[in-house]
């Protein structure tokens, strides 16, 4: 075998180890995972949300003067009726709405007695907006439609951005002793159930002097 002959198989073959480095493939269902990945927006998603699901569907929110009973007299049943939750711990969410009246304004929270429930009061937030309850109270998203968690808890945050921007300037002049409306998210531990110590993320608010 010629020197010119031999150069030319090590070229070709030089050439076809780099070619091989250089090319690879991938699986299609990957492929898509990850333009779903980079083309994700959670701030979109939550707004789309927000306006044609949570909104919506404030209207089938639990009262809380019919829920406190309820949990009284059989809080294992009510957990499995009316609250929400992506897996099988202790912590639920429910989506609840009541009135009442503004007895405390505090630097977090607004304090609410109640109407028709003799010495409830439950707290609203009014400082820390944070957490899943108001993703998770309506049972309407479903992580496995998510590429990622990162993506799925975005959009518990972009959701509270939300509830900043648009539900809590509304209390900047609530006062002690104005009436208000309100529905909302909470979290309760089933496990350990305390019903005094009731705190909901708003998602909607009306106060009357």
């Amino acid at each position: 075998m010629g020197k010119k002959v031999l150069k030319y198989i090590i070229v070709v073959v030089v050439v076809l180890l780099v070619a091989y480095n250089s090319v690879y493939f991938k699986k299609l269902d990957q492929v898509k995972a990850e333009q779903t990945a980079k083309t994700f927006n959670a701030s979109s998603y939550a707004q789309n949300f927000w306006d044609k699901k949570l909104t919506p569907g404030l209207k089938d929110a639990i009262a809380i003067e019919k829920l406190i009973p309820m949990l009284n007299a059989n809080p294992a049943q009510t957990f499995d009726n009316y609250s929400h939750a992506l897996g099988i711990g202790n912590l639920r969410y429910f989506l609840i709405q009541g009135k009442g009246t503004i007895t405390a304004i505090d630097a977090d929270d607004i304090t609410v007695s109640i109407a028709g429930l003799q010495g409830q009061k439950v707290k609203i937030a009014t400082e820390y907006i944070f957490g899943n309850a108001a993703r998770d109270a309506m049972g309407l998203i479903n992580i496995n439609d998510f590429h990622n968690t990162m993506d799925f808890n975005n959009v518990s945050a972009e959701i509270n951005a939300i509830i900043r921007s648009r539900v809590l300037p509304q209390l900047k002049h609530a006062k002690v002793g104005n009436g208000i409306s309100f529905t909302g998210a909470i979290e309760l531990n089933k496990e350990h159930l305390n019903l005094a110590q009731i705190e909901a993320v708003p998602v909607a608010i009306n106060i009357q002097p």
